[in-house]
């Protein structure tokens, strides 16, 4: 499945947990990490865990496994890695903190809405 199709997919599971301040930043064109970093904010350790299990599972369930994920441990910040697309699930604290939108300022990025009005 083409990172495109994977990132809907993923933003549609991250707002079916309440997953808010969702960001789908293309790194084609600046990095070669990925293709795509998604990266949302959550509350609390319950809902970073609700989010990530949810991506894992429903992914998993398409036939489409990870890579690579780390942060299950703290919950601060959860990595699901996809190759093409990585996603970043943040407990609120933790993505002020870091501020990884910083690092990859100069990508073109789309702010998600609480509808998928806007996705795409």
């Amino acid at each position: 499945m083409e990172s495109k199709k994977i990132s809907k997919k993923i933003v549609e599971l991250i707002l079916s947990k309440k997953g808010y301040n969702i960001k789908v930043m293309d790194l084609s064109k600046v990095s070669g990490i990925a293709d795509k970093f998604i990266i949302c904010s959550a509350d609390s350790d319950t809902q970073v865990k609700a989010i990530a299990d949810e991506v894992e599972d429903k992914l998993k369930e398409e036939g489409i496994r990870n890579f690579h994920k780390e942060g299950y441990q703290t919950l601060r910040w959860v990595i699901i890695d996809y190759f093409d697309v990585v996603v970043h699930i943040f407990k609120n604290e933790a993505r002020t903190y870091y501020n990884l939108e910083k690092f990859w300022a100069d990508a073109p990025t789309e702010i998600i809405e609480e509808s998928l009005k806007e996705v795409f």
